[in-house]
């Protein structure tokens, strides 16, 4: 969720996404200063969560559902990961709206790889091949069938 001040909104921010997720978000700052839109240098703007296994694909099949179960083709990169956004996070089924905190948009960001991805990580390891990278026609044959969305 990027909110673009801090203080009391991303606060309630940072909130609204743990009852979310079930997670403590964490605050990211600003990469430089505007001094036309008063974003500082350094100054927390952003909250973000990341999941994996069993509790990222229990979020996914809320989130898929706020934006009916849909997701366009260009929404995947060439490299298998894709992106979408929900812009109202109470469309979220499960979410009941509190007029403390308010209404949040957020951008959710999916990273798919193949097992051994890691090992091309490691220092003494070379690059991962061309056939252990996910194309997009892959990881929408995957989402496709594990999550039964229309793309």
């Amino acid at each position: 969720m990027s909110i673009g001040q801090s203080g009391e909104q991303l606060q309630k921010a940072m909130t609204v996404l743990e009852q979310l997720t079930g997670q403590k978000p964490c605050q990211r700052v600003a990469k430089k200063t505007i001094k036309e839109w008063g974003i500082r240098k350094m100054e927390p703007m952003a909250c973000m969560v990341t999941l994996r296994k069993q509790a990222a694909e229990g979020f996914l099949k809320r989130a898929f559902e706020a934006v009916g179960n849909k997701l366009s083709a260009s929404s995947f990169d060439d490299y298998g990961n894709f992106a979408f956004g929900i812009g109202k996070h109470i469309d979220i089924p499960g979410t009941k709206y509190d007029p403390g905190l308010g209404i949040f948009g957020m951008n959710v960001c999916v990273s798919v790889r193949k097992p051994g991805h890691r090992v091309g990580r490691k220092s003494r390891m070379k690059p991962i091949g061309k056939r252990q990278r996910i194309k997009p026609e892959e990881a929408i044959t995957y989402i496709r069938s594990r999550f039964g969305l229309s793309i």
